[in-house]
């Protein structure tokens, strides 16, 4: 394992463990609100400083993008994209769906990837060239040839909500063709599903950085496609993701295409 991995394995797991104390005791916790439909609690802050603490242990000049703290430490080539709780809804209505994700960028490539589910204790991880395991078993996308059959996995865009209508369209589209639909609520968790095989695709808009970074590498590694609603490599920027095995990717692209307004396509 890269040892820049090691490290962020070490920062997950302890942040991991902060989140299942409070698990249970959810309704003791102090809640703000970002937006609509968007949350945060103490313990994302808790999570998110554990992580940025481990790290500036080892790497004092490395940059760091976390979800509830921002971007700090500009000028190096190296750069960390962090969610300490991808899920937080889930999280507060004790539904045991979410995960941390971890992703470290040098000169804008995205290099390493971690996304940790402290409910299963299953430790996503890639690095670029290598390819991705969970719990240090080696993962694959399926090589499924259709959506006949395929399940996939989504996200409401519950920030978006002016895009809602072509989202929906997208929605009916895909259910009329596949086996079934999942939303399980943590984008990063459901890249890494991808990756690990348990769905065919996913496809998503109006996400973070923080919520792609780490699960498209992991897909990326374990042999799969991802890219952004016009079939390009600007998800981080435009937060709309699609991604899947090469035959699946490529039905989801097209299929989503007809649903697309302008502000819709990149």
């Amino acid at each position: 394992m890269h040892p820049t991995i090691n490290i962020a394995t070490r920062a997950a797991r302890s942040a991991g463990n902060l989140l299942l104390r409070y698990f249970d005791r959810v309704d003791t916790l102090t809640i703000d609100s970002k937006g609509l439909n968007d949350f945060v609690t103490e313990v994302d802050r808790a999570s998110e400083q554990v992580i940025i603490e481990l790290l500036r242990k080892t790497y004092p000049g490395h940059a760091i993008r976390a979800e509830e703290s921002g971007y700090k430490g500009g000028g190096s080539d190296y750069e960390w994209i962090i969610d300490p709780l991808d899920g937080t809804t889930n999280y507060l209505h004790g539904f045991p769906q979410f995960s941390i994700s971890i992703a470290l960028k040098h000169k804008g490539v995205l290099e390493q990837a971690l996304v940790y589910d402290p409910m299963r204790e299953e430790m996503f991880t890639a690095t670029r060239g290598e390819g991705a395991q969970l719990n240090d078993r080696r993962i694959r996308v399926t090589s499924r040839k259709g959506l006949q059959g395929a399940l996939l996995g989504t996200g409401f865009p519950y920030r978006e909500q002016a895009h809602l209508d072509a989202y929906l369209g997208m929605f009916k589209s895909f259910v009329k063709e596949t086996a079934g639909l999942r939303r399980p609520g943590s984008a990063a968790l459901d890249l890494a599903y991808v990756a690990a095989g348990r769905v065919d695709g996913f496809w998503e808009l109006g996400l973070a950085q923080w919520d792609i970074a780490a699960g498209a590498l992991l897909v990326k590694e374990a042999g799969g496609v991802v890219s952004d609603f016009n079939g390009g490599e600007r998800y981080l920027e435009s937060g709309n993701v699609i991604a899947g095995g090469l035959k699946v990717h490529k039905l989801m692209l097209k299929m989503i295409q007809p649903h697309l307004s302008d502000h819709l396509r990149f």
